[in-house]
């Protein structure tokens, strides 16, 4: 006896979006200047404001805005050393850093 192997719609939505390929595009300064700042004044990512000039979709999901950077062990370890921390401290680097940045919000 066999069995269909029909895939749960939310299943077959997935398998689709996991298709999509990521298209990167080297442009001049100043038009990536231009489209990331157009982004930000609409409230969009960079690649959404890209998928809006070009026509297409974007999703409507509400996305958490966040800042992102990538610290290596050896930030971590001059990051320790500047908020007289170890760098073990992660959790705690990570709260004076985001200190670090409302302070320069605030002074800008």
């Amino acid at each position: 006896m066999t069995k269909s192997k029909t895939l749960p719609e939310a299943w077959l939505k997935n398998q689709k979006a996991a298709k999509a390929t990521q298209v990167a595009f080297d442009l001049d300064e100043k038009f990536q200047y231009t489209i990331r700042k157009s982004a930000l004044d609409e409230g969009l990512s960079p690649s959404d404001q890209i998928r809006t000039i070009l026509g297409l979709s974007i999703s409507k999901r509400p996305k958490r805005p966040r800042l992102t950077v990538s610290l290596s062990p050896d930030d971590y370890v001059l990051l320790a050393q500047k908020y007289d921390l170890t760098p073990e401290d992660q959790l705690e680097i990570k709260k004076r850093v985001i200190d670090d940045l409302v302070e320069f919000v605030e002074t800008k």
